[in-house]
């Protein structure tokens, strides 16, 4: 509003980013690369708004990308000392919908070593820290874009989301996730994970922020209705299942998230949804087949460029791809039958209810601590299950247990981005959950 209202210009803001970052990014790691045109691109959004040419919402906005998603004339390196030096020499279909709004690309951030497993402590680039607490880890792949946005020095991030990657770093750091429906987001310019489960969407400081920036990615928007349609609507005549049993008595569940989704669920109530328990379809077996898929597909990804570069790949990667090695033709076959069964199964199990909830992990960050081993650190998560089925998942924060956030997820039926971001919205205008801030 101040941009368009001309209180503000776009080359004032990024210059506030960009001082905020200097401060900042160096206890958290979250930038590993800004942009040396950033105040150029401010200034073309400064010309374009002072002539009319208000060209979107994110026109003279500060935007950062996961460095798994290619911006041109900057550096795409997935992370991993494989692609070093690699600059893209094209934006990624998601950043340049963001480039065509006039959008100020300020910079590329953290992630785990082609978004597969971390953190890993031995790559030359050191890990993203969680802003609420710099010895714990901000989880999952999107790591510096979590980090970022929690941290204050960016309002809106895009990252990857194939097993949770979006929303268990939202949930780490306390700022909003949101994972679209499958397809809803091109993925050309980002690099494959398992391109049957990857994803692309925002991570952002509210839900209104995130649905804006969702629908400004969408590709083909005439086949979705806008995620930001409905955030007036609040929660009245809602229907919301609560997927207790998914966590409640998993002896991994953290006593203060039980508490926090029993409260969140009541506050539901509260502002108008009528709350339903829920049976959904075992955790485990979409874990399972979800993890099959997954790892099959990394392995293809991976086969010609680990012929040359093996020995650059991070042990951590390569003890992954090395479980992909194991799974053979029949193996993933049964995965996909297990796929189609599952969603049919979740789409039964939503029969009489509009949305889910459930928890995005199931314990607050890890501690750096606990990944300096050699065995592999498993965090416990419910994120999965959305990848496997398609559907659109929002987190956002819901809590905390010993001052780091928790996160709640809100989960519909594949395009029902403007419901799940309704109910998120109403539920964030109700608590004080995404008013918090940590001290930086």
């Amino acid at each position: 509003m101040a941009l368009r209202a001309g209180t503000l210009t776009s080359r004032a803001l990024t210059e506030a980013v960009l001082s905020r970052i200097a401060v900042r990014n160096p206890k958290l790691h979250a930038f590993t690369h800004l942009a040396s045109d950033a105040l150029e691109q401010a200034d073309r959004a400064d010309a374009m708004l002072a002539s009319g040419q208000d060209v979107g919402l994110f026109c003279g906005i500060p935007v950062a990308v996961k460095d798994l998603i290619d911006c041109a004339g900057q550096p795409a390196t997935s992370g991993s000392r494989v692609l070093a030096g690699r600059v893209a020499d094209a934006d990624a279909d998601a950043v340049a919908r963001l480039r065509a709004q006039g959008a100020v690309l300020i910079g590329k951030l953290a992630t785990y070593e082609f978004a597969m497993v971390g953190p890993d402590l031995a790559l030359a680039d050191p890990p993203a820290r969680n802003p609420w607490n710099t010895d714990h880890i901000t989880g999952g792949s999107s790591s510096g874009s979590a980090a970022a946005v929690a941290g204050g020095m960016i309002r809106m991030a895009i990252g990857t989301d194939t097993g949770g990657s979006i929303r268990a770093p939202a949930a780490y750091c306390g700022c909003v996730g949101l994972k679209p429906s499958y397809g809803r987001v091109s993925r050309d310019g980002a690099f494959p994970l398992s391109p049957s489960l990857d994803h692309v969407g925002p991570l952002a400081a509210t839900v209104a922020e995130a649905a804006l920036a969702l629908d400004a990615m969408t590709e083909a928007m005439e086949e979705w209705r806008p995620a930001a349609s409905l955030l007036s609507r609040g929660l009245a005549g809602l229907r919301v299942g609560f997927a207790r049993d998914w966590f409640a008595d998993d002896p991994q569940a953290s006593p203060a998230l039980v508490a926090a989704m029993d409260a969140a669920a009541a506050q539901l109530s509260l502002l108008g949804a009528s709350i339903e328990l829920v049976t959904l379809p075992s955790y485990g077996v979409f874990e399972a087949a979800g993890s099959v898929i997954l790892h099959a597909e990394a392995l293809e990804q991976h086969r010609v460029l680990m012929r040359g570069h093996a020995a650059q790949y991070g042990s951590p990667v390569l003890q992954s791809l090395a479980f992909g090695a194991a799974i053979d033709a029949k193996d993933l076959a049964r995965a996909r039958v297990a796929q189609g069964r599952l969603a049919t199964a979740m789409a039964q199990a939503m029969d009489g209810v509009d949305l889910l909830i459930a928890p995005t992990t199931l314990t607050p960050a890890l501690p750096f601590a606990a990944f300096d081993g050699e065995t592999a650190v498993w965090t416990p998560m419910r994120t999965i299950p959305f990848n496997v089925t398609g559907q659109p998942a929002l987190s956002l924060p819901v809590g905390f247990d010993d001052g780091l956030p928790l996160g709640m997820q809100i989960i519909g039926r594949v395009g029902d981005e403007d419901l799940i971001c309704a109910a998120g919205h109403a539920f964030e205008q109700g608590t004080d959950h995404s008013t918090l801030q940590p001290l930086v």
